[in-house]
C-alpha cells in the first residue's frame, strides 16, 4: 500500500474515532481496501441523516476513482444512488491526491441541495451513473462463484434489486451446486455490487440466523471484447446439465472463460 493512502486511512481512523463510525472490511495487495464510515449529514428540515459510506480503494487510488456505495434507512434506493452520482462527479476533480475525508465533508454539506433537487428520487430513468476518466470507462465484464445459498428464494430476489439499481445486465446462473454471477456494465457500478454482495446480510447460516457473504469469488473480471455479447437484462437461469451452461456461455461469446474457469468448479 502507498504511503500516502496508509496515511490516509491512519488519519480518517482518528477522525472518525466514535463508536461504530469506522470499519476496515478488507485488505488486499490485489484487491486494495474496503471500508465503511458512518456519519450524518443534513437533510430535509434540517434534521440529521445517518449515512452508511463504504469506499473501496483500489490498489492504484488514487490515480482513479474509488469505489463508493450509500446506504441510509432514511433515503430510498434511488436517493442512495443519485448521492453516489454526486459523490463520484465530485471525486473526479480531486483525481491524483487523497480524496475521502474531503468527499465526506462534500457530502456533508451538500445532501440536503442534493435532495432537493427535482430529479431526485424519482425513478432510475433520470440517474446518469458517473463514469471515471481513467481506465474505468467503457462496459466490464465479471464472473463471480457463490459456494451456496441457503435462504435462496430471498437471496435471488436481493441480487436481482441490486442489479436493478446498478443497472447491470447479465446471468445468475444455477446447475446442481454451482452458483455463477455473470455481471456486465460500469465498471463503478461492478464495484459497488461486490461492496454490497460482502457487506450485506443477504443469507442465513446453519442456525438460520441472517449473515454476510463470507464464501464469494471473483472468478474473472476484463473490458467487454468486441467478441462478447452485450446482455440486455438480467435474468435468473437453472440449467439441467453442463452442456446446457457451456452452450450459454458459447452464445455470449464467452467459450474461453468457460474453460478456463467454470469447467475447474465441476471437478
Amino acid at each position: 500500500m502507498a504511503e500516502p493512502v496508509q496515511e490516509e486511512l491512519s488519519a480518517l481512523a482518528a477522525i472518525f474515532c466514535g463508536p461504530h463510525e469506522w470499519e476496515v472490511l478488507s485488505r488486499s495487495e490485489t484487491d486494495g481496501t474496503v471500508f465503511r464510515i458512518h456519519t450524518k449529514a443534513e437533510g430535509f428540515m434540517d434534521a440529521d441523516i445517518p449515512l452508511e459510506l463504504v469506499f473501496h480503494l483500489p490498489v492504484n487510488y488514487p490515480s482513479c476513482l474509488p469505489g463508493i456505495s450509500i446506504n441510509s434507512e432514511q433515503l430510498t434506493r434511488a436517493q442512495c444512488v443519485t448521492v453516489k452520482e454526486k459523490l463520484l462527479e465530485q471525486a473526479e476533480s480531486l483525481l491524483s491526491e487523497p480524496m475521502v475525508h474531503e468527499l465526506v465533508l462534500w457530502i456533508q454539506q451538500n445532501l440536503r441541495h442534493i435532495l432537493n433537487q427535482p430529479e431526485t428520487g424519482s425513478g432510475y430513468e433520470k440517474c446518469t451513473f458517473s463514469t471515471s476518466t481513467t481506465v474505468d470507462d467503457g462496459l466490464w465484464i465479471t464472473l463471480l462463484h457463490l459456494d451456496h445459498m441457503r435462504a435462496k428464494t430471498k437471496y435471488v430476489k436481493t441480487v436481482e434489486k441490486w442489479a436493478s439499481d446498478l443497472r447491470l445486465t447479465g446471468r445468475l446462473m444455477f446447475m446442481g451446486k454451482i452458483i455463477l454471477i455473470l455481471l456486465q456494465g460500469d465498471r463503478n457500478n461492478l464495484k459497488e455490487y461486490l461492496i454490497l454482495q460482502k457487506t450485506s446480510k443477504v443469507d442465513v447460516d446453519s442456525s438460520g440466523k441472517k449473515c454476510k457473504e463470507k464464501m464469494i469469488s471473483v472468478l474473472f473480471e476484463t473490458k467487454v471484447q468486441t467478441e462478447h455479447k452485450r446482455f440486455l437484462a438480467f435474468e435468473v437461469k437453472e440449467y439441467s446439465a453442463l452442456d446446457e451452461l457451456q452452450k450459454e456461455f458459447e452464445t455470449a461469446g464467452l467459450k474461453k472463460l468457460f474453460s478456463e474457469f467454470v469447467l475447474a468448479l465441476v471437478k
